[in-house]
C-alpha cells in the first residue's frame, strides 16, 4: 500500500454524497438505527451495543478494504478509485435529474447513468455482494468484485421496461430514509421471512409483483413496477414477467430513453401513515437504517 492509495481503503457502500441527500442543509450528523446490534465482550462481561447512534456520513455504511483486491501479497484499490469513482462522479447529476423530473423532459445520458448507478448500488452493499457471490458461484471475494463490474448493467433492461412513478413527500411531515441496502425490492407474495428473502436474498425483480423502490432524497422516491403487474395485479405474484432474460448480463444493457415511461404524475405522499409504511418496509429488508 502506498500513500497515494491509502485514501481508497475505507470503502463506502452507500456513498457520502448519497447520504447527504437525506440531510438538511445545516445538518452534519443523523441517526442510524441498528436492527441487529453487535454483541460484544468486555473481559468476561457480555453486552449488546446500543441500537441507536448519531453519526456523520463519513463514519457510516462503510467498511475497510471492502473493494480492495488481494492477489497474493499484492493489494489493489483501483476498483474503488476508478470504477466506483466514475460511478459516484456521474451519479449525483443523474439523481438530480429524476428528483426534479418533469414531463416531457428526455435525457438519455441521465437515464443511462441513473440505471447504472442504481444497479451498482444494489450490488455493492455487503448484502448485494453476498447475493452476487451466491448467484455467480464465486469462491473468492476478488472474483465477486470482478463479476460486479462485468454485470453492472444487469438490471437495466428489466427496469427500463417497468412503469416508473415518483412518490413526493414534500407536504408530509414524515420523510424518506435510507438504509445499508438502499435499492429495496418488495413483493407482497414474498414476505420478509419467506424463503425468497432469507439471508442475503431479495425477491427476483422479474417476478410479476416485484416493485423496486429507490429513495432519491428526503422528499422523493422512485417506484418501479413491472408492466405486466400494472396491467393485471390479480395474477400470481411470483409469476415470471414476459421477456424475463437478464440479457444485459450477456450483451450489455439494451435500453434507451425512448423505451421507458412514467406512470403519469408524481404520486403525492402527504399522509404520515403512508410514509411510515414505506419506512417500515425499508427497515424490514435491511440491517441498518
Amino acid at each position: 500500500m502506498t500513500v497515494s492509495t491509502a485514501g481508497y481503503r475505507h470503502n463506502h457502500y452507500v456513498p457520502i454524497w448519497y447520504q447527504r441527500r437525506f440531510m438538511l442543509p445545516d445538518q452534519s450528523r443523523y441517526f442510524r438505527l441498528d436492527l441487529k446490534p453487535e454483541v460484544k465482550f468486555s473481559g468476561k462481561v457480555k453486552y449488546t451495543r446500543r441500537d441507536l447512534h448519531q453519526w456523520s456520513p463519513d463514519n457510516i455504511f462503510a467498511e475497510d478494504d471492502l473493494y480492495t483486491t488481494k492477489w497474493g501479497k499484492i493489494e489493489n484499490t483501483e476498483i474503488e478509485q476508478f470504477f466506483f469513482g466514475r460511478i459516484d462522479a456521474d451519479g449525483p447529476q443523474a439523481l438530480d435529474y429524476f428528483d426534479s423530473f418533469a414531463h416531457p423532459s428526455v435525457d438519455g445520458k441521465a437515464l443511462h447513468n441513473f440505471l447504472r448507478y442504481m444497479g451498482v448500488q444494489k450490488l455493492r452493499t455487503p448484502k448485494g455482494l453476498a447475493h452476487l457471490r451466491a448467484l455467480s458461484r464465486s469462491t473468492h471475494r476478488d472474483t465477486t468484485l470482478i463479476e460486479l463490474q462485468r454485470l453492472q448493467n444487469i438490471f437495466g433492461a428489466t427496469w427500463t421496461e417497468c412503469v416508473w412513478q415518483i412518490a413526493d413527500a414534500s407536504n408530509s411531515p414524515t420523510k424518506f430514509i435510507i438504509s445499508d441496502h438502499p435499492v429495496t425490492v418488495y413483493n407482497r407474495g414474498c414476505p420478509p421471512l419467506s424463503e425468497w428473502c432469507l439471508g442475503h436474498s431479495d425477491p427476483d425483480i422479474r417476478m410479476a409483483a416485484s416493485h423496486t423502490i429507490f429513495p432519491l432524497s428526503l422528499n422523493k422516491a422512485l417506484f418501479l413496477t413491472n408492466l405486466n403487474w400494472a396491467r393485471d395485479p390479480y395474477q400470481n405474484e411470483r409469476t415470471v414477467r414476459p421477456n424475463p432474460k437478464l440479457y444485459a448480463m450477456i450483451k450489455g444493457a439494451q435500453y434507451s430513453a425512448r423505451d421507458f415511461g412514467f406512470g403519469g404524475k408524481s404520486l403525492a405522499h402527504d399522509s404520515a401513515d403512508a410514509m411510515e409504511r414505506h419506512r417500515q418496509l425499508l427497515k424490514r429488508y435491511s440491517r441498518r437504517s
